[in-house]
């Protein structure tokens, strides 16, 4: 399995997480708090934590290809919600 990891920094990381499973739970499984989250994508899996300042994100898929498409979907959908405040996600693999 191909994995990633991102740490963006934000005021609100429970927020994000909560508008990120939301989002998603109408097509995908899904399973959170206020605390973490996962969703269940067709080409891998993503982990959401919130933390003092930081939202963690996790995305792990079989092939790098998928991988890829993960993080942008992950990556696209949480800087459209961030309306408020410029975020960024930086993926690191591994």
């Amino acid at each position: 399995m191909n994995t990633a990891q991102a740490l963006v920094p934000t005021a609100t990381p429970g927020r994000y997480l909560q508008q990120l499973c939301k989002h998603f739970a109408h097509k995908r499984p899904v399973t959170f708090d206020e605390q973490r989250g996962q969703i269940g994508f067709t080409i891998g899996d993503c982990r959401l934590e919130a933390g003092a300042g930081v939202l963690k994100l996790s995305v792990t898929a079989p092939d790098a290809a998928q991988l890829a498409q993960l993080q942008d979907v992950v990556a696209r959908h949480l800087v459209r919600f961030a309306l408020r405040e410029p975020v960024v996600v930086e993926w690191r693999e591994g």
